[in-house]
Formats: structure tokens, sequence, C-alpha cells
């Protein structure tokens, strides 16, 4: 019996370090993301069955490897530019945009955040400041630096200058989506 007991203790001696290890340990593991931080950009999106579209609205969620921000369009994007800068600048202006963060993104999606009729799809918070991402692991701000000339540009702090991709959705229905994900680390 004390042989029977003494190899239960002696397994799970042996066990019990792997079991306590956080599941944490194991998602950062498997967060690998070959992105870059290279600027990415891609030319028009529209379908001949889809109109362009505008823009509709901001949101942002936070994932075990990265955090998200989705342009929402009402109908198809004319394309995006999603790179690094010094500074976000405002569109027509060109006056910077505050944005919080050790470094910024500017994301720019060819959707104006107006109608043919001038009429405005998307009215930002008042202040520059879109979202709140406070308890976010990346994103430290997201700011809006206007929409002139059919396209609509938003600022993203980030703590750093990480990885990030970009990816052009379509739907549901006839709306699009452009996302931007931003790693948690390289």
């Amino acid at each position: 019996m004390k042989t029977a007991v003494s190899r239960t203790v002696a397994v799970l001696a042996l066990l019990l370090p792997a079991l306590l290890v956080p599941a944490t340990a194991g998602a950062a593991a498997s967060c690998g993301t070959g992105w870059g931080s290279l600027p990415k950009t891609s030319a028009a999106t529209v379908s001949p069955s889809s109109a362009p579209g505008d823009l509709v609205a901001l949101r942002s969620g936070r994932h075990a490897c990265f955090d998200r921000l989705v342009v929402d369009v009402d109908g198809s994007t004319q394309g995006y530019s999603v790179r690094y800068v010094d500074q976000v600048r405002s569109d027509g202006s060109g006056t910077v945009v505050p944005t919080a963060g050790g470094a910024r993104l500017e994301v720019v999606v060819g959707a104006p955040a107006y109608d043919d009729e001038g009429m405005a799809t998307f009215v930002p918070p008042t202040g520059q400041r879109l979202l709140d991402v406070g308890g976010y692991a990346t994103f430290r701000e997201v700011t809006w630096a206007g929409s002139f000339e059919g396209q609509s540009t938003a600022g993203l702090g980030v703590r750093a200058r990480l990885p990030f991709r970009v990816l052009a959705l379509d739907g549901p229905g006839t709306s699009s989506r452009v996302v931007v994900d931003v790693a948690h680390r390289w």
C-alpha cells in the first residue's frame, strides 16, 4: 500500500508543474503573426453588383493575440491605406490630430462619412476621440481625422510599432468592412 501511495505522489510531483502553468502561456506561444509593420494598401473593392459605400461606424475589440479596429461601410470600399506615421493629420487641412501612444497608425478608407447629398453617414462623438480602448493590450487611442474628397481617416494610437494586418471583408448583405488587427507583441 505504501508503495502505491509513493508512486502516486511521485507521479503527481512530476505532473503538477505542467498542470499549474497558466493558460495564457499556451495562448501567448501560439500568437505568431508574421504580419510585419510596413504599409498596407488596397485598390478599390467595388464589384459590378455593389455601389461604392459610405462609412457608417467604427468599432473595436480585444482578442487573445491582437486588438482589432473595424470600419463599417454601407456598400463597398474604394480601397484603403494603413501605415505608421509620425503624426496623424486631419483630412483637408493637414492639422495634427493628437493621438496617444508610442506609435501611430493612419487608417484611410475609401469611403466618405457623408452621402451623395452631403448628409453625414457617420457622426463622431464630440472631440476627436472615437472609441474607449481603455484596458486594451495594444490600442491606446482611436481618433477622428475627418472625411474629405471621398475618403475618411482615423488615427490609431498603439503602445509601440507592432505588426499589423488589414482585411477587406464583404458583408453582411451589401455592406463591407475594413479590419485592422494590431498584434500584442512581435
